[in-house]
Formats: structure tokens, sequence, C-alpha cells
């Protein structure tokens, strides 16, 4: 098995612990709600929330993942979770695992710091379009969150 990691940081401008309840404790009603075209549902198959969890995301196109949550740590906002089946996964990949720390910026907004690993079968190489693709998706849903939360600035304080 081999093991390719990437390390990417970005920003938004609401406080970390907003973007954090918004988009990792809340994620599976928030996402479908203002991104119905990135998540057609959530729901759990395993587990009670906590560490361990197996959720199957379903896209509108009918394509799915099941993502395992490793860790979550309330007090530093940060988390992790793999992905360990479905669409997003080639015959090469067995996971793909991603460490997220939500940290405050200067100007009061946050500093996003995500490790990706993939963890390939084999000697398999990463495909570095599709790793680019699931990286502007994740992108693109952090700043979705983002304009909901300055949009209403009551929500998720």
């Amino acid at each position: 098995m081999g093991v390719y990691s990437f390390d990417d940081e970005f920003t938004a401008n609401v406080a970390p612990a907003r973007l954090f309840k918004a988009s990792v404790l809340d994620a599976d009603n928030l996402f479908p709600k203002i991104a119905p075209q990135a998540a057609k549902s959530a729901e759990t198959v395993e587990g009670n929330g906590g560490v361990g969890t197996v959720k199957k995301l379903t896209f509108p196109d009918g394509k799915y993942v099941k993502q395992k949550l490793d860790a979550v740590d309330l007090d530093n906002l940060s988390y992790s979770h793999s992905l360990i089946e479905g669409d997003v996964l080639s015959s090469e990949l067995e996971k793909i695992s991603h460490e997220t720390k939500f940290v405050a910026s200067p100007d009061g907004g946050t500093i996003i710091k995500v490790n990706t690993k993939f963890y390939t079968i084999g000697d398999a190489p990463v495909n570095e379009e599709k790793a680019k693709e699931g990286k502007e998706k994740a992108v693109g849903l952090f700043k979705l969150v983002e304009g909901y939360l300055i949009a209403n600035p009551d929500a998720y304080n």
C-alpha cells in the first residue's frame, strides 16, 4: 500500500467556531439545504454520531460515498474522517482520509488547514486530476457555508 499526503490551506471570513459548528457538527442538515447540487442526503448507517460512526452521503446523480468519523476535537476545532466506500474511490484506492483544523486568522476569520492522505492499493499512483477535483469541491462547500453564515449572522453562534 502506498500513502500519498497533501496539505492544503484556505481561508474564510467567519469565526472558526461558527464555521466548525456549521460545516462539521451540522453538515448533515446544512449541506443538503444550501448545496442541493452537491449533496442530496446524508444518513447514519452505523454508530451514534461519535467516533467510528459511518455515514452514507448520496449525491444528486445517485452516486454515493461512505465516510467514517475518525476523530473530533471540540476544544481544538478539528476532526478527521475517511472515505471508505463509494463512487469517489477507484479500484486503486483503499481509502482517502482528511484531517481538518479550523484556526483563527488575525482578521477574525478562519484558516482551514487540511491534510489529505490517499491510501493506494499496491503501488498504484494517485490520479492528481481527481485529487484536484476533490479539493475544489471541498473548497466550494466551505465557501457556500461561509456565504450562508455571512448572510445569516445569528446562525451557529
